[in-house]
């Protein structure tokens, strides 16, 4: 097992294995930088992200077999080694044609098990945590998780078998586990998702809601960076989880998906829950109970949104709904309560959807009035939503707010990011092309 300099592991009280700083590191510096063990670009993303180097360009070379994949050139195609992962997918898409249909865990693990068999390889990628070192939780997983990974298995055994020795059934399903709790969603500056990816040593990051460090993607690369002043000793702290929600959200979230309870100090105090859950100021104060209520159905809104919000056929509907919860809510919610704003922000994606920037525009500038209060600071939740406040305003030539919003976003960004990277030198050059 290898080393990161100014960086050790250790067994953390009730956590397990965790890693920790050996020196002094300021905010915005970074811990250290580590390529993926594996990747896999979203099928969504095809056509318009290199395969290999997740750069996005307008001209890409197509694969000449399978017509499907697409690269920046031959290098990230063959002299970077992707044909190696890309061939579990090429022929078997001639194949199946349109009934190609893997899911993207299925092809991420198809993708490990690839690599595990190149020691060399393996050994190249694993700087302080073996892959088969990650935790599964395989024994805490519920019948309906099970049934997923047990689908997921089928496919992995009717896509990829023919260029895979596949492990036996109890194996691959740990494996499939492993994934689920520890695979990294690689996003882009809005943070929209562009593919998923398994990082070894980040695994080893344990959660808090008051995290001390931020990763974020270089292509393909993970940068773990402070978001707060740290001194030796300090744990190495991200959050696995949006932390906008109120603390019973937030633990049931991570109870479901990463099977534990958060104990940090905003969890144990339950210290800005009044301020996320704030309602309406009126002179005959509203009753526990119908605050409760109301909790129970924006929870519930949240739950039906989720389960449609894919149908594109029915925007407008998606669209109504969205403004019948929010009046709803409204009259016992302030504007600046989370479920509120949670709404708002799937408005305001539909609103995008729908070629409507002025709607969107509307409901995002309500949004960030309150995102930069409920988010920890240099949150790329708050910098996304100034870069589509900044692309909206320019797009409405309203040029002087648009570049507002974009320093806004790169003063996070910088932090967030690093000075360096290309997401910021993009940044500038819109600014200056708009």
């Amino acid at each position: 097992m290898g080393s990161i300099a100014g960086l050790e592991r250790f067994d953390s009280p009730g956590k397990g294995r965790a890693l920790r700083v050996t020196r002094p590191f300021k905010v915005g510096e970074l811990l250290y930088s580590t390529p993926a063990y594996t990747f896999v670009l979203s099928l969504n993303e095809r056509g318009f992200n290199c395969e290999f180097c997740f750069t996005r360009k307008e001209k890409l070379a197509r694969c000449g077999k399978c017509k499907k994949a697409f690269y920046c050139n031959v290098k990230c195609q063959v002299g970077c080694k992707d044909w190696a992962m890309h061939k579990l997918e090429c022929s078997a898409m001639i194949a199946f044609k349109e009934n190609w249909c893997p899911s993207e865990i299925s092809r991420l693990v198809a993708r490990i098990l690839a690599k595990k068999k190149t020691k060399k390889e393996r050994c190249a990628s694993e700087k302080i945590l073996r892959i088969d070192e990650i935790q599964s939780h395989v024994e805490d997983v519920d019948n309906e998780k099970r049934e997923m990974h047990e689908a997921d298995v089928f496919g992995l055994h009717r896509f990829f078998s023919k260029h895979l020795k596949l492990p036996d059934h109890k194996d691959l399903l740990t494996l499939f586990s492993q994934v689920a709790c520890n695979g990294f969603t690689i996003e882009d500056d809005e943070l929209s998702n562009m593919g998923t990816a398994i990082y070894p040593d980040v695994a080893l990051i344990n959660h808090s809601c008051c995290p001390s460090v931020i990763v974020t993607n270089k292509g393909t690369s993970a940068e773990v960076r402070a978001v707060q002043n740290m001194k030796p000793g300090d744990e190495v702290l991200i959050s696995y989880i949006d932390v906008l929600y109120p603390t019973d959200d937030l633990n049931n979230r991570l109870r479901e998906t990463y099977y534990f309870t958060c104990d940090c100090r905003d969890c144990k105090n339950k210290s800005k829950d009044k301020e996320k859950l704030k309602v309406r100021k009126r002179s005959d104060p509203i009753e526990p109970e119908v605050i409760s209520n109301m909790v129970r159905y924006a929870r519930k809104t949240i739950r039906e949104f989720r389960a449609v919000k894919h149908t594109k056929n029915i925007l407008s509907e998606l669209l109504e709904m969205c403004e019948q919860s929010l009046e709803e809510m409204g009259a016992v919610f302030d504007e600046a309560n989370v479920y509120m704003l949670h709404v708002m922000y799937q408005a305001m994606g539909v609103c995008l959807y729908m070629e409507d920037p002025e709607g969107a525009l509307t409901y995002g500038e309500k949004i960030i009035k309150h995102y930069s209060k409920l988010y920890p600071p240099f949150s790329l939740n708050v910098s996304s939503m100034y870069l589509k406040l900044g692309r909206l305003y320019m797009g409405l030539e309203r040029r002087s707010a648009g570049v507002s919003a974009f320093k806004k976003a790169m003063a996070i960004m910088e932090v967030a990011h690093g000075k360096d990277h290309f997401y910021l030198t993009e940044l500038c050059k819109e600014m200056a092309q708009k």
